[in-house]
């Protein structure tokens, strides 16, 4: 529970004043401009709002935290405001460049000014405020005085946060002030800069961001989900579904100092079998073919993508060992399973022995006609737990973004016997009814589904089928209400180097004809949560698709009704007396109250920002602490042939063994098995 928790909470090219872009930016804007009116479940006509939705979504990505642009580059920007239908429309891309200029201006002259007090003396007296408004947003730069005024607060801030980690105690901060300020102050001055260049110099350049911003900008006014995609975004995507991916069978991040390491080497992995390269090494530049990325000041999204860019299919790692000596090692991506698409089924001991499997996501095979995938995964995982005896069994859907809606319909008939799973409407208005394509079951016996506020789209999927015939007892959170459907398709067949798009084509509904979307799946026992209050449904998101519904051509058969009042107040109860359950609550209400939704004013001296910092990380603290601590009531183990295949594995018996551990530990699993010993027991 503890790790989900943690989810919650923070190539340079030259352009002259008469710039023009690529030619390649006209194709893709007439390429993706056709292909929305041609596919798109509803487009949106070429019109002034598209104009303004267009601005509002373009702008705020460009510079999201406002702190690049002022009032008087918003004034000259907002001229365009209405006309990027007519841009559209008689595709000129001719207006690209004065945003890429101006905002690489704009980086220039911060870069300056943060330069600028580099030698400065900075006041900590208090003489200056801090203000977070948290409950209205925050405007661009009146002018320079403005901007310069900005950085000056936040080079002091960052120095004072960062001051405040060195030591709990306040006194010996006090006492070692200027020492500490001496040795934090270069620090937080390149981390800034370092921010900044990764900006500028990420991979594709200044002009590969503007851009792709502004092609996701016109697709994500059509709805939220449909999104432009580069090459090696469609990569990752699909990596993300898929049951195994090319990979160079290593991960990186990026240390305090800012360098790139190997985080980690994937046992049977290409890294693995090479030999050279350890974990902890530095990577010093990534080459492939005339490709060259320098690891200085870039960030770790951005060597992500090149790893996993499809075209990079051979590598030289130039690379520090930790002994100082640099060397080059050249890798070439071979197959492997995705680690966080495995799936196993465990037994939780008990009152009853109840199984338990996570889905992380419905991925499938996309190289497999018959797109065998996590229906097929689990329903071996089911085989084994019913040798085991299992009395019921609980399928874990927190953080499952969704993925194959093939895999959702298959794993639905796993549990229903035959009738309607879905009924889909297509941007003709025509719909169609998907079934259950195969008779009987594989598990007959009580189950209940955990589901949070990121449980999204097949997982709505699955989760609502399960809901509306009674085979389960849906536990947790509103789901994030996603009801739509994608499909990956390249802005033109011929010329792949355009891009592609991950275009919503339908929409699918429940088989009483209602929808999910931006509802989402109201679950039949409410848990407590870290993320009430916190609006990240897709109902919050600009654009989003409204809720509505279809007539039914096929009436389901649900099974009969579960005693759901009885099974909720006998919940309810248990989390009431739970000090666990409590603490959750508790600190859901004091992080709304007193940091997301409550305006901060304070004078910028070290105490202020030590006590705000150290008011919320000790909130954290105990939070965390009390969880560390707190041991479940459940026994779990694994199935008989798990433990058969864990005795050739070293690597996945330490995973395995903290996955039973977390099992065993989570507060929400503990009482979905409650749940279950309860149908049991009224059974």
């Amino acid at each position: 529970m503890l790790k989900n928790y943690c989810l919650i909470i923070v190539c340079l090219f030259s352009l002259s004043a008469s710039a023009q872009t690529d030619p390649p930016f006209c194709d893709q804007m007439a390429a993706l401009k056709l292909l929305i009116e041609t596919q798109h479940y509803r487009p949106k006509p070429l019109d002034d709002a598209l104009s303004s939705g267009i601005y509002k979504l373009f702008i705020q990505r460009l510079d999201e935290d406002k702190v690049l642009f002022n009032d008087k580059d918003i004034a000259e920007i907002r001229k365009d405001s209405l006309k990027f239908d007519d841009y559209l429309r008689d595709n000129n891309c001719g207006f690209i460049g004065k945003y890429i200029k101006t905002l690489r201006w704009r980086i220039a002259e911060t870069k300056q000014v943060i330069d600028s007090y580099k030698n400065t003396e900075f006041d900590y007296s208090g003489k200056d405020t801090l203000k977070y408004y948290r409950t209205r947003e925050s405007g661009y730069f009146d002018d320079d005085i403005a901007m310069k005024k900005y950085w000056s607060k936040r080079l002091r801030f960052e120095i004072l946060s960062k001051i405040s980690e060195e030591d709990s105690i306040l006194d010996r901060l006090e006492m070692n002030f200027d020492i500490l300020e001496n040795e934090v102050r270069p620090l937080i001055f390149e981390k800034l800069s370092c921010q900044l260049d990764e900006m500028e110099n990420g991979y594709g350049g200044l002009e590969r961001f503007v851009t792709e911003t502004f092609l996701n900008a016109y697709t994500n006014y059509q709805d939220p989900n449909s999104t432009f995609f580069n090459n090696t975004d469609k990569t990752m995507f699909e990596n993300s579904v898929s049951t195994s991916m090319m990979t160079f069978g290593l991960y990186t991040e990026k240390n305090e100092d800012g360098e790139i390491v190997i985080s980690y080497v994937t046992p049977g992995g290409a890294a693995y079998f090479e030999g050279s390269i350890e974990e902890g090494d530095v990577i010093r530049s990534l080459t492939a073919g005339t490709n060259i990325v320098e690891t200085n000041c870039i960030s770790n999204e951005e060597i992500t993508a090149f790893l996993s860019d499809n075209n990079n299919k051979r590598i030289t790692f130039r690379i520090k060992k930790k002994d100082g000596t640099i060397k080059s090692v050249m890798l070439t991506k071979k197959a492997e399973k995705a680690a966080e698409n495995l799936t196993r089924g465990y037994v939780m001991s008990g009152e009853f022995p109840i199984g338990y499997i996570n889905v992380p996501s419905f991925y499938t095979d996309f190289e497999s006609p018959h797109g065998m995938g996590v229906a097929n995964d689990i329903a071996k995982e089911i085989y084994k737990l019913k040798k085991e005896n299992i009395q019921g069994l609980v399928i874990d859907l927190r953080f499952n973004g969704g993925g194959s809606m093939k895999e959702a319909s298959d794993l639905c008939g796993m549990f229903i016997d035959r009738g309607p799973v879905s009924i889909l409407k297509y941007r003709n208005g025509e719909t169609f009814t998907v079934r259950d394509a195969n008779r009987g079951t594989v598990f007959n016996k009580p189950i209940v589904v955990i589901q949070n506020s990121y449980s999204a789209s097949a997982s709505e999927y699955f989760t609502s089928v399960m809901q509306d015939y009674n085979r389960a007892v849906i536990v947790g959170t509103p789901s994030y209400g996603k009801s739509s459907m994608q499909t990956i398709v390249p802005l033109d067949k011929n010329r792949e180097e355009l891009g592609f798009c991950k275009i919503t084509t339908d929409l699918f509904y429940r088989v009483t004809g209602k929808s999910n979307q931006s509802k989402g799946v109201i679950p039949d026992i409410f848990f407590p949560s870290m993320y009430d209050g916190l609006d990240v449904n897709e109902q919050f998101i600009d654009f989003s698709l409204p809720n509505d519904s279809v007539q039914i051509k096929v009436k389901h058969q649900p099974k009969r009704k579960i005693p759901l009042k009885l099974l909720r107040e006998k919940s309810e109860y248990r989390m009431y007396i739970d000090e666990g359950f409590q603490k959750i609550k508790r600190l859901n209400k004091t992080l709304l109250r007193n940091y997301i939704q409550k305006d901060t004013i304070y004078s910028l001296t070290l105490k202020n920002v030590y006590g705000d910092l150290r008011g919320y990380n000790d909130l954290w603290k105990d939070f965390i602490g009390y969880f560390e601590e707190r041991k479940g009531i459940l026994t779990v183990k694994n199935t008989a042939s798990t433990e058969e295949l864990l005795k050739y594995s070293d690597e996945d018996k330490k995973v395995n063994a903290l996955s039973i551990d977390e099992i065993s530990n989570d507060i929400f699993i503990e009482e979905a098995y409650h749940i279950i010993a309860d149908i049991n027991n009224i059974n």
